[in-house]
C-alpha cells in the first residue's frame, strides 16, 4: 500500500476514534450505558421516557390514510428480507471457508435495540424491529459481497461509485494490470485488518 493510502487509512482510524467517543458522550447526555449488549437507562429517565409515549389508538388516529393503506406493501418486504438473510447466511457458511474469507458476524449488522425505548408505543416499536432488521441485513450483505469481491475481482470502478464499501480501499486501481496480476493473490488473502479488529 503506498503512503498516501495509509496516511488517508490512519485519519480513517482516528475518525473511527472520535466516534465511538461521541458516541460515548451520548450515553452520558441520555442517561444509559450499555453493559454486554444491554442497554440500561437510570430508572429516573424510565419513568420520564414512559410520560412521553403516545398510546396506539392516538397514533393510528393521528395517521394519513394514505400511509396506513401502504403498510402492506412496506410489511410485505419482511419477506424478501428474511430470505435474502437466510440464503445469505448458508453462502457465507458453505463458500467463505473454501475461499479464507473470514466470516461476517451477522450481529455486527443486525441491531435490534430500539424496540426497548419507553417513549414508543407497539407500532413505533414493531417499525423500528422492521427498520433495524431490514437495514441490517442489507448491511450484512453488503459486507458479505464486499468480501466476495475483494477475493474474486478487486478492482476499483473507473466511473465515481455513489458510496463505496468496507473492502474497496483494498481493491486495485482501474486500468492497473501489471500490478493486478503481480500482486492478485495476495489480495484474495489480504483480510488482515478484519482479524486485528476481532482479535
Amino acid at each position: 500500500m503506498n503512503d498516501r493510502l495509509e496516511m488517508l487509512l490512519e485519519k480513517f482510524r482516528v475518525l473511527e476514534r472520535e466516534l465511538a467517543t461521541e458516541f460515548q458522550k451520548k450515553q452520558e447526555e441520555f442517561f444509559y450505558e450499555i453493559r454486554k449488549k444491554k442497554i440500561r437507562f437510570q430508572r429516573e429517565i424510565k419513568l420520564e421516557h414512559k410520560l412521553l409515549i403516545i398510546n396506539a389508538f392516538q397514533y393510528i388516529r393521528r395517521a394519513r390514510p394514505l400511509a396506513i393503506l401502504t403498510l402492506p406493501v412496506i410489511w410485505s418486504c419482511v419477506i424478501p428480507a428474511l430470505l435474502m438473510d437466510i440464503v445469505i447466511t448458508i453462502y457465507q457458511a458453505i463458500c467463505f471457508p473454501v475461499y479464507g474469507i473470514p466470516k461476517v458476524r451477522r450481529g455486527d449488522f443486525i441491531v435490534l435495540d430500539r424496540h426497548h425505548l419507553n417513549y414508543l408505543n407497539f407500532i413505533e416499536k414493531m417499525n423500528c424491529v422492521y427498520c433495524g432488521y431490514f437495514n441490517g441485513v442489507v448491511a450484512y450483505a453488503r459486507e458479505m459481497a464486499a468480501r466476495t469481491e475483494q477475493h474474486w475481482c478487486p478492482i476499483k470502478h473507473a466511473r465515481r461509485v455513489g458510496d463505496i464499501h468496507s473492502r474497496y480501499k483494498y481493491f486495485f486501481d482501474y486500468g492497473d494490470g501489471k500490478r493486478y496480476r503481480q500482486e492478485i493473490e495476495a489480495a484474495r488473502r489480504d483480510f488482515e485488518d478484519l482479524k486485528q479488529k476481532n482479535s
